[in-house]
């Protein structure tokens, strides 16, 4: 592979939406690409949808504990290797799939899970933080809010 040039063309993107994501799994994958001579790697995860086809509110504990593994994965790795994190935001599943999770229900799983990658963690102070942000008095993170 890398003979071919294509290491030197492209950053290859690993995606993973899981909560409990494998982090010694993803950092051998992020060692595989770099031996295949990928200087570069991009994780990506989701702060709404990739829970369900049907999911009408977002589970907003569910994408805070899968950045919060991104974490524990970019920690294991050299820091010059990942260029950055998308967070994508599922509309459907398919194109002959109904919409779930419309964006603004999930606008507070975006802010939690902003500041969580912007704080390297996820704290009550950040917490505060988001609630002050979008005006609320209670983020719920573990229940459908209310």
């Amino acid at each position: 592979l890398s003979e071919s040039g294509v290491p030197q063309l492209v950053q290859p993107m690993i995606w993973d939406y899981a909560a409990d994501l494998d982090v010694e799994s993803k950092v051998l994958l992020v060692e595989k690409y770099r031996r295949c001579g990928f200087s570069k790697v991009w994780f990506a995860s989701a702060f709404k949808g990739a829970t369900g086809v049907n999911q009408s509110l977002t589970l907003i504990g569910h994408h805070l504990k899968n950045h919060l593994q991104w974490l524990k994965v970019a920690s294991s790795t050299p820091t010059d290797v990942l260029q950055g994190i998308a967070l994508t935001g599922w509309q459907r599943y398919d194109h002959f799939s109904v919409l779930c999770e419309l964006f603004p229900v999930a606008i507070p799983s975006l802010a939690v899970c902003l500041q969580a990658l912007e704080n390297g963690g996820y704290s009550e102070r950040v917490k505060e933080n988001v609630e002050k942000l979008l005006g609320m008095s209670n983020l719920e993170i573990d229940t459908f809010m209310r």
